[in-house]
């Protein structure tokens, strides 16, 4: 009776301390409207390669000049507190002028949404956005979020979808 009862109390105990193990927030949904927040590129490719691969379309992989000039782009929309694919210079002259060797390339931008699951929704209920995401041929992303406080936005965001010729 007495094993049983120090049984009953060592479980109670165990349950107790199991209780306090934080539960880690997945990372599509943290918020981006915040100093320091950092956008998880590798969700955000399995995110968008799922979708793509749900729609008949092959999967992308996040590359690092990619990812250099979405973040460039979504700085300067930033800067600027405005919504623009040309605010740093058109896609294919900042592609160009980086050296990147595209042979397709489009982009997705937006203003507002705070997690990439709301970013990623977006794009995917508007029809322009979708077909940017289930663009046929691209197998490289870069991706970037980038904070302004002051705006009314607070979270602009670059998507670039791209295929490249071998370097």
């Amino acid at each position: 009776m007495i094993r049983a009862a120090l049984a009953m109390i060592g479980l109670l105990a165990l349950c107790g301390c199991a209780g306090e193990v934080p539960i880690e927030q997945p990372s599509m949904y943290i918020n981006m409207a915040s100093p320091g927040a950092r956008l998880d590129s590798l969700a955000a490719a399995s995110m968008i390669s799922l979708y793509r691969q749900n729609n008949g379309a092959g999967a992308v992989a996040v590359d690092p000049e990619l990812m250099k000039l979405a973040e460039q782009q979504s700085l300067v929309m930033a800067s600027r507190d405005k919504l623009d694919h040309d605010a740093k210079a058109p896609l294919a002259s900042r592609l160009s002028a980086s050296g990147y060797p595209a042979t397709v390339a489009v982009e997705n931008i937006s203003a507002g949404y705070h997690t990439l699951a709301e970013a990623f929704s977006g794009w995917r209920d508007s029809p322009p956005h979708r077909a940017n995401m289930l663009k046929t041929g691209v197998t490289r992303l870069g991706i970037a979020a980038s904070y302004a406080p002051n705006s009314k936005y607070k979270v602009f965001w670059t998507m670039i979808l791209a295929a490249s010729e071998p370097r």
